[in-house]
């Protein structure tokens, strides 16, 4: 049940700290890989690094491509996606007083409405096999909230949401949607805080420390596996005890 090598999986965001780890985790099992990014060196390095992945330059804001995109992912893969991790998003963070349209406006399109063009345009296909999994990356902030990014807490409360109602609607056809949800990763964005404020973020968490991004691959990678074969609609947290469902 461990064995992924007769999966067939798009990721979405495969060159970020926690891309490129769930990327190496799914890999070493056996999966086959459509990893996507907008980065062209570090999808060439991707190419290099790794058989059976093959790299896609692809945006996912450009809703316009998104139902081309899967389609030709679902040619490549002889006509049977079976999963879908969808990894990609930004922040654009401010105030919310201060927050300008843009900001508000890209986040939610890039994180939320790709996501669910992407979930909508995937699921079409699992249903002629009447099999398949999507795993949504959404954020501990989606539950808690943060200082300085109401539009990014909103896209991902939108996808546990979202994820919920598709594991309602899909459940019979045997398609399984569910959430990974990190805390604070160690990434190229914490590693800019400053010692003092980290000290206080990690206060805040029971284990007293940052997690890595090899701990979101695991939660995925069982997320991916046959040992997940029967939760569908529900959020894996891992955030150190920083916050309890």
């Amino acid at each position: 049940m461990n064995d992924l090598k007769h999966l067939n999986i798009i990721l979405t965001g495969a060159t970020g700290g926690i891309g490129s780890s769930i990327l190496e985790k799914l890999y070493n099992h056996g999966a086959k890989i459509i990893a996507t990014g907008t980065n062209q060196e570090k999808l060439d390095k991707i190419n290099n690094k790794y058989e059976n992945v093959k790299v896609k330059k692809f945006d996912i804001s450009d809703h316009s491509s998104l139902e081309n995109f899967i389609n030709e992912c679902n040619d490549d893969f002889q006509n049977k996606i079976d999963i879908l991790i969808n990894n990609a998003g930004i922040t654009k963070d401010n105030l919310s007083i201060r927050m300008s349209g843009d900001e508000w406006n890209k986040v939610i399109n890039i994180n939320l409405t790709s996501t669910f063009l992407l979930c909508k345009n995937t699921i079409k296909k699992m249903l002629k096999n009447k099999n398949g999994k999507i795993i949504n990356i959404t954020s501990v902030v989606g539950h808690t909230g943060n200082i300085g990014q109401a539009n990014y807490a909103a896209s991902k409360a939108g996808l546990i949401g979202m994820s919920k109602s598709l594991a309602l609607e899909y459940g019979k056809k045997n398609i399984k949607i569910n959430c990974v949800s990190p805390g604070f990763i160690k990434s190229e964005m914490t590693d800019k805080i400053n010692d003092n404020f980290k000290e206080q973020l990690k206060n805040k968490i029971s284990l007293e420390r940052f997690g890595d991004p090899i701990d979101v691959a695991n939660a995925v990678f069982f997320l991916s596996s046959g040992l997940s074969d029967y939760i569908t609609g529900e959020t894996i947290h891992v955030n150190g005890g920083m916050y309890f469902s």
